[in-house]
């Protein structure tokens, strides 16, 4: 990391009290100078209070810090809910003596309980004390919740010679599904561009990566993505073919992130690609990915390591998808697994298993009715998912 970070920021991470367990669970990302920001959240109809702040925030295009807890969403918690997240800016811009209406806020945690907002106003001042340019780790394990390791990615990149850097810290290990945004992700650049320009990017990006990811079908109410441009390295977008070279980094950066999500998910074992070829569009093959990615009985055969090809095509046949059954290939890898429609027989099905044994695979299924294509990252459903869910609050 001490080679691949963006110039003119600053990051925290420290330990509130708000989990109750000697974790950390404040962090704060602070830019010198003040950037522009573009951002994405969740569609789910139940939105968390800094959800509803942030989507206000950025319309200005400007920000210079976000602070973030863990172990608490403020989430359903009514209008105090609300004033504790403009109190948790407020505080922060007091301390770091900037305009509040440039911090934004974000929250990940159990939903419904009141944000104990006096233990964040009281660590506000060690908070930004701790901000270092090094400090990207300390932030990322700050905003942990079920994630069992932080995650950061680098990625550098050169504009007109100008060299830029491009780091990402996302959180989210259950909760996860498309329809953007599926976690809290922050990505901070020092490359100058236009909140257009970054909100084109980041949409882009988002599409294919992000939202190309479940790891248990539900869809958390405080998703947020946001995604800082500070200019310090001298980079700028200055047209479509810079803005398109940036989009390639900015995608690269998310889609390694998607990876490490989906490989952290709650109680996952195994890291697999679904990929769906021949449908009769590109939207048609998404369903039909989506639809097998959160199929319980297809990542509970993917948990037993189960070869059990009816339970794919049975969930493909369910996704809406108009489907001739003798049209369908199913495969893992390089082992064909269903031809026609028709099973290849035990020796295919030993062979399948073999490569379920791996961490990571791929599963390919060929629909044979077009030239649309879609691809999603899932995971298997272990016990350990449903331990974890089942005592999250106790």
């Amino acid at each position: 990391m001490e080679q691949m970070l963006p110039k003119g920021f600053r990051a925290s991470g420290i330990c509130a009290g708000i989990k109750g367990f000697g974790k950390k669970d404040l962090g704060l990302l602070y830019t010198d100078v003040p950037a522009h920001v573009a951002g994405m959240f969740t569609t789910n109809r139940i939105q968390a209070a800094p959800v509803l702040l942030d989507r206000l925030r950025i319309r200005s295009g400007r920000c210079r810090s976000i602070i973030v807890n863990s172990g608490n969403a403020n989430c359903c918690t009514g209008k105090k809910g609300l004033e504790d997240a403009e109190a948790m800016a407020r505080f922060a811009a007091l301390i770091l003596g900037v305009d509040e209406e440039q911090v934004l806020v974000a929250s990940t945690g159990v939903i419904g309980e009141p944000l104990p907002i006096q233990k964040i106003e009281a660590a506000i001042p060690e908070l930004v004390k701790g901000l270092k340019p090094d400090g990207f780790m300390d932030f990322a394990e700050a905003i942990l919740t079920t994630d069992t390791v932080p995650k950061v990615v680098s990625r550098k990149g050169m504009l007109e010679g100008a060299e830029y850097t491009v780091t990402g810290i996302a959180k989210g290990a259950g909760m996860i599904h498309p329809h953007m945004a599926t976690l809290l992700c922050f990505v901070c650049t020092d490359l100058q561009a236009t909140p257009d320009h970054l909100n084109r990017a980041l949409a882009n990006s988002v599409a294919g990566s992000l939202n190309r990811i479940s790891i248990d079908g539900d869809m958390s109410t405080n998703d947020t993505v946001l995604l800082f441009a500070n200019g310090a390295s001298g980079a700028v977008v200055t047209d479509p073919a810079s803005l398109n070279a940036f989009g390639r980094i900015l995608e690269d950066v998310l889609m390694a992130l998607a990876r490490a999500i989906v490989k952290n998910g709650e109680g996952a074992t195994k890291l697999v690609e679904i990929v769906v070829e021949g449908a009769s569009s590109p939207e048609a093959a998404c369903r039909v990915a989506e639809t097998v990615a959160t199929s319980s009985l297809v990542k509970t055969a993917l948990f037993g390591e189960d070869a059990n090809w009816g339970r794919i095509l049975a969930a493909a046949g369910r996704s809406g998808v108009p489907i001739e059954p003798e049209s369908i290939d199913v495969s893992f890898d390089d082992v064909l697994l269903v031809q026609g429609g028709a099973g290849c027989g035990k020796a295919a099905e030993a062979e399948a298993t073999r490569i379920l044994k791996r961490p990571e695979f791929c599963l390919k299924i060929k629909l044979g009715a077009g030239s649309g294509t879609a691809s999603m990252l899932t995971c298997d459903f272990s016990i350990d998912y449903v331990k974890i869910n089942a005592h999250y609050r106790s």
